[in-house]
């Protein structure tokens, strides 16, 4: 069954929160979407990144971010000025208005947070977080200099006696 399977789970979740998140924004009348929120939130806690960089935060394809960051610039919620070195080249800034948007939407945030987390103890959602982490970890593309070390620290490994037996 689908429901036995812990991705489909945590799709369901995820897929169930944005939904509750979004509609929580609209009902608070404030003009953006969850995407646009959290590039907009990228780009003020780090203004120096690519858009690359910042797909690979938001989970986004390059090219959703780069649509996401002309409607943003449209909008007025960015600002691109040029870089003195570099006249080709923009840093994207978080505008006064996108500042006063993000001002207003964080309690909504809160809120949202708040609700989808109810009855979640500290332990649960530290081992949680973790097991997250972990999960991304196995994931993830590695390096090669990553893979040489896991195949030296797994040459190094002592056998469970369960290995050992069989």
């Amino acid at each position: 069954m689908l429901s036995e399977i812990l991705f489909y789970s945590l799709d369901k979740a995820i897929r169930q929160y944005r939904k509750f998140a979004q509609a929580n924004i609209d009902r608070a009348g404030i003009d953006i979407t969850v995407d646009q929120w959290l590039v907009l939130r990228v780009i003020e806690e780090h203004d120096d990144l690519t858009q690359a960089d910042m797909a690979e935060r938001v989970f986004k394809d390059q090219a959703s971010v780069a649509r996401i960051i002309a409607l943003l610039l449209k909008r007025g919620l960015l600002k691109a000025e040029r870089l003195p070195q570099d006249g080709r080249r923009s840093q994207l800034r978080v505008s006064p208005l996108g500042h006063d948007v993000l001002v207003a939407v964080q309690p909504v945030v809160l809120s949202n947070r708040a609700v989808a987390l109810k009855g979640l103890g500290e332990d649960e959602l530290l081992q949680l977080r973790q097991s997250l982490e972990r999960i991304y970890n196995n994931c993830r593309p590695k390096l090669p200099a990553e893979n040489a070390s896991a195949d030296a620290a797994a040459l190094h490994a002592v056998p469970s006696t369960q290995e050992a037996s069989s």
